[in-house]
């Protein structure tokens, strides 16, 4: 890797942890949002390295669909593992049961919307005042206009024309009773960054992120994992190919690309060349053209 990237990375690394640092210190009960995605695992491999050598100060909060990538909840549970980590795990199923959430019908349901349920009761229960996430702004439009400290109000809601400026890394995380904060210390990082960073610090990730031969199918363009979460049409045949993941969801809304590239060199350079967003294969982004804002005004990560 070339010397300007390194500094670079060390720049978005020093600033990141400034981030996590600044929440330890203003906040009293905070959680690290971990999917076991790529971002998640570098925002806690971040944190590791802002409080090193004493262990992480908040806990690490997944909020599970029940219909997750199995190679995801494997390598969540090593991860936490390995980092002797406290894991608090959300139920989507438990909120269905309970009749707090309701299950989508037909070929497209998703559980996906469902998480907002799920992570809004996770919060209430911790009585959690700040929850740290993945987020870049680089994603997807609406993330992009989230601030590091972003504020919820007292129905955790999220007004982006509401949110504090953030001048000379002056972070204000002045709340009031009820109310809390994301918090998003790789904002200003890319895709590529992320990958860059993750071959330079070493840092392992889930292999589905590698390509590998996977049953799947096409709907509507996408390539689909074939799961017994997904309803298919008649039309729609399951075959094997080789493929990859770019961005990790739940099975029912995210889809693969076809990939031969099986090392983080290869994945950086396919990243590199590719025309399509990141976030161009999640079926739940593409449900309206204000699909994540929306999600987000109602409590989404």
């Amino acid at each position: 890797m070339k010397a300007y990237n390194l500094t670079h990375l060390k720049e978005l690394e020093s600033e990141a942890i400034f981030i996590l640092r600044e929440v330890a210190a203003q906040f009293e009960r905070s959680g690290l949002l971990f999917s076991g995605g790529k971002d998640s695992i570098v925002v806690a491999h971040l944190a590791r390295k802002a409080f090193h050598p004493g262990k992480l100060p908040f806990p690490l909060v997944h909020i599970d669909t029940g219909h997750n990538f199995p190679e995801t909840i494997e390598f969540r549970d090593q991860f936490v593992k390995n980092i002797n980590a406290k894991l608090i795990v959300g139920s989507v199923q438990k909120a269905i049961d309970e009749g707090k959430a309701v299950e989508e019908s037909g070929f497209n349901a998703s559980r996906n919307a469902l998480q907002t349920v799920a992570l809004l009761e996770t919060i209430e229960e911790n009585k959690f005042d700040a929850c740290i996430g993945g987020a870049r702004r680089d994603e997807e439009k609406a993330r992009a206009k989230e601030r590091f400290f972003s504020h919820r109000d007292e129905f955790s809601q999220w007004d982006p024309k509401h949110q504090r400026p953030e001048l000379w890394n002056l972070f204000n995380g002045r709340k009031n009773y009820g109310e809390h904060f994301r918090i998003f210390p790789i904002s200003n990082w890319t895709e590529m960054d992320v990958w860059q960073y993750i071959m330079y610090e070493d840092i392992e990730i889930p292999s589905i992120y590698k390509a590998h031969e996977r049953k799947v199918f096409i709907r509507d363009g996408v390539i689909m994992a074939d799961s017994d979460f997904i309803n298919k049409r008649p039309e729609e045949v399951t075959e094997q190919r080789i493929v990859r993941f770019r961005t990790i969801g739940d099975m029912t809304c995210t889809g693969a690309i076809a990939s031969s590239a099986s090392s983080l060199t290869e994945i950086i350079d396919e990243v590199s060349a590719s025309r399509v967003t990141e976030r161009g294969t999640r079926a739940d982004d593409k449900r309206s053209e204000a699909a994540m804002e929306d999600r987000k005004k109602d409590g989404y990560f």
